[in-house]
């Protein structure tokens, strides 16, 4: 069963990463970011083994203010 949750906005950021109980592994990436499209479907593999991991992604592009309050300075991340 697929870990991933799509986090959108900064509160979907605070529930879904910061105050999970299990660790999150975090991508930040971008419709128009070959590299992040690649690694896309290697995430889902790992979600798929590994199921007390979370992956999030998180859509630069859609809200760029978190990445940028995480250090983020590049894609993907």
């Amino acid at each position: 069963m697929s870990n991933v949750v799509i986090v959108e906005n900064k509160d979907d950021f605070q529930n879904e990463v910061i105050n999970n109980e299990v660790p999150v592994l975090v991508d930040f990436w971008a419709e128009w970011c070959g590299p992040c499209k690649q690694i896309g479907p290697i995430l889902e593999e790992i979600s798929n083994e590994m199921s007390e991991v979370v992956i999030a992604k998180h859509n630069i592009d859609n809200e760029p203010n978190t990445p940028t309050k995480y250090g983020v300075r590049g894609i993907p991340t």
